[in-house]
């Protein structure tokens, strides 16, 4: 687990559930813990001049989540390169092993000492994220999905 929260009150909609907004906020409080691992925690932003930008995101919506529950993300890095990382996340109920919901995102790696733009990981924190793919274990299986309706073919 990298991030773990309870399902507040003012997250709930009127159907009684994790409104759909929230589960991105869960995910974009996970990908800071993701950059605090890699070593752009507070401080390392602050040092290195550098901070992480989404460029995309895509959450599937699995299972509702009731407010009170308890709620764990866990974190892999699918691919990188020298300045994006292909972050896969999912979420979790309580110590439950079934996935309720799953978000993978595209991020770069943005000099913040001036005008932002894109910028090349450090040896360090490349080096942590590396070691980050190398250690996740399981597939992505929610990752790579394409929204679309199927086309249909008018009879002529």
């Amino acid at each position: 687990m990298i991030y773990g929260d309870t399902v507040k009150p003012e997250w709930v909609d009127y159907n009684g559930h994790l409104r759909d907004a929230f589960y991105m906020l869960i995910y974009s409080l996970t990908t800071d813990a993701f950059m605090d691992r890699i070593g752009l925690d507070e401080a390392g932003r602050h040092a290195r001049q550098r901070t992480m930008y989404t460029l995309e995101a895509h959450v599937s919506y699995l299972r509702e989540i009731k407010e009170g529950a308890a709620v764990r993300v866990d974190t892999r890095v699918i691919a990188f390169d020298k300045k994006r990382v292909h972050l896969y996340m999912e979420m979790f109920e309580g110590e439950g092993t079934e996935v309720v919901s799953a978000c993978e995102q595209m991020m770069m790696q943005i000099d913040t000492s001036g005008e932002p733009k894109a910028a090349s990981f450090d040896d360090e924190v490349g080096a942590n994220v590396a070691a980050m793919e190398r250690i996740a274990a399981t597939e992505a299986r929610y990752a790579g999905r394409v929204i679309g309706l199927p086309v249909r073919v008018s009879a002529a």
